[in-house]
């Protein structure tokens, strides 16, 4: 069906989809009356509501058009990545969440930034504030990706010009987030969760019949040279499944994804949230991985790009007006789910870690959510720039930003969580020696030997071993809460 017949249906469905995220934001509105309320959602958040909102938030626009159009230009062999972030998953919820939900209510801490600080007991601000610039610069990277990708959505659906459909899309995502703050994005991600998994399980369903089954996708492959083995071609191919799988390291230091633990009701809550993202996860990677094995049977000669497109080509060639709106639909969830909560942890990371630090400590509640507010949209405006002029594809940018959040948070979790020994000293001394390894691999281009995450990560936690070695942590009360935490968890687990 040609793209003139189905613009109609497909606009009323786009338009009903965002009064309802419209709706959401506007029912929170003026329910957020504390600081925690706006940023946390008064750690009230049920057990469904956590599991989708963390993984919808942490599965943006790259599951549905980055990681198909991987697997439609390198084959099986790029299936190491959805293998990581598989593990990487599973390892988040089964090590940390618990953890860090009971010790962010310990110490009265709502941002991870602030967190750091009283957890190490940090008593020159230097910690909290050098995380929250981080975040800042990484986090508007990482939302200029689904920038990028709402830009392509609209541009293939609607054929509007690329400037003005990322200015729209941009508009609606800024609009409700910037109204209901944590709970209207942790309640639309719930929605758009449930939207994404029913769209990257029924396309591909109904998109095989129109190939010659996989045995005529692998001919496929073979005549084009795609790799049909799960073992990569080259010289070195345990390297490239390392560098490939490194993609879960960074789990561990996402701070949209490490909030929704923070923000759960209570550890019973939090392990029935486990399972339900598990299995969650588990059945998008695979339906991802389908997609790109599929597009590679229907669609010739998509590059420089445009494979990332294929779901989309899919779901036009397969699907009539009405249904494949809402399909399309299902990949703007994936997009504005993770940008409204990265505009979100980065708020937090201006109002609570650096106005209130550096600029009005003595500044109200009230105070501070109107100044989160107006910084949602000061960065949403950058993170706009940026995507106008994109220097890279969907995928990656986010491996960039994935890496430098994962390389400079990640270690520092582990350490707080299951490290009693570590100081403030060798916490900051680990963050900053991996956040400057990862950027000078990356620039000087050695990613295409081994992603810029594995670097990074190893010599953050070598940094803080060696540090915790000759200056290790005698605070009393930093030793009792520890303790304290891991009390908490035996009981409760």
């Amino acid at each position: 069906m040609n793209g003139q017949a189905m613009s109609i249906p497909i606009l009323m469905t786009f338009l009903a989809y965002f009064i309802i995220l419209l709706g959401i934001g506007f029912f929170f509105y003026g329910k957020s009356r504390h600081i925690e309320d706006y940023l946390l959602g008064g750690r009230r958040m049920g057990a469904w509501v956590t599991a989708l909102s963390a993984q919808a938030s942490d599965m943006s626009g790259w599951l549905l058009m980055g990681l198909p159009g991987a697997v439609y230009l390198g084959g099986l062999e790029n299936i190491w990545i959805a293998i990581g972030l598989f593990v990487g998953t599973v390892l988040n919820w089964i090590f940390v969440a618990g953890r860090l939900r009971i010790y962010t209510e310990l110490t009265g801490t709502i941002t991870l930034p602030c967190f750091f600080e009283k957890r190490f007991a940090d008593p020159t601000g230097l910690l909290r504030t050098v995380s929250a610039i981080i975040i800042l610069v990484f986090f508007t990277i990482y939302a200029s990706s689904g920038l990028v990708a709402t830009g392509k959505l609209f541009e293939s659906v609607f054929s509007v010009h690329y400037t003005v459909a990322v200015i729209v899309g941009g508009g609606i995502i800024i609009l409700y987030t910037f109204l209901g703050g944590f709970m209207a994005v942790c309640w639309t991600d719930l929605f758009q969760g449930l939207l994404m998994l029913v769209a990257i399980l029924l396309v591909p369903a109904i998109a095989y019949f129109h190939t010659d089954g996989f045995s005529g996708i692998a001919q496929t492959m073979n005549a084009k040279q795609i790799s049909t083995s799960w073992m990569p071609q080259g010289q070195w191919p345990m390297l490239l499944i390392v560098s490939a799988s490194s993609w879960g390291l960074g789990y561990f230091g996402q701070p949209h994804i490490l909030t929704r633990f923070m923000s759960a009701k209570s550890l019973m809550k939090l392990n029935e949230s486990k399972v339900v993202a598990i299995v969650w996860v588990f059945l998008s990677l695979a339906g991802a991985i389908v997609i790109g094995l599929i597009a590679i049977g229907m669609f010739d000669g998509l590059s420089d790009g445009e494979e990332e497109k294929v779901f989309i080509y899919m779901i036009r060639q397969v699907l009539g007006p009405w249904l494949g709106g809402i399909m399309l639909a299902a990949i703007l969830s994936a997009i504005m789910s993770t940008i409204d909560s990265q505009l979100l942890v980065s708020s937090s990371a201006l109002t609570e870690d650096f106005y209130q630090q550096v600029i009005k400590r003595d500044a109200g509640e009230k105070e501070v959510i109107i100044v989160g507010r107006g910084c949602v949209i000061v960065i949403s405006v950058i993170a706009l720039l940026l995507a106008l002029h994109p220097n890279d594809t969907i995928l990656g940018i986010v491996a960039y930003a994935w890496a430098g959040l994962g390389s400079a948070f990640g270690p520092l979790i582990l350490f707080a969580l299951f490290s009693k020994r570590t100081t403030w000293q060798s916490a900051l001394a680990g963050m900053v020696a991996g956040t400057v390894v990862l950027i000078v691999w990356k620039q000087l281009d050695l990613g295409q030997y081994m992603y810029e995450i594995v670097p990074g990560f190893a010599v953050n936690c070598l940094t803080i071993f060696t540090i915790n070695l000759f200056c290790p942590q005698n605070n009393p009360q930093i030793l009792n809460d520890f303790e304290n935490v891991a009390g908490q968890i035996s009981e409760g687990g």
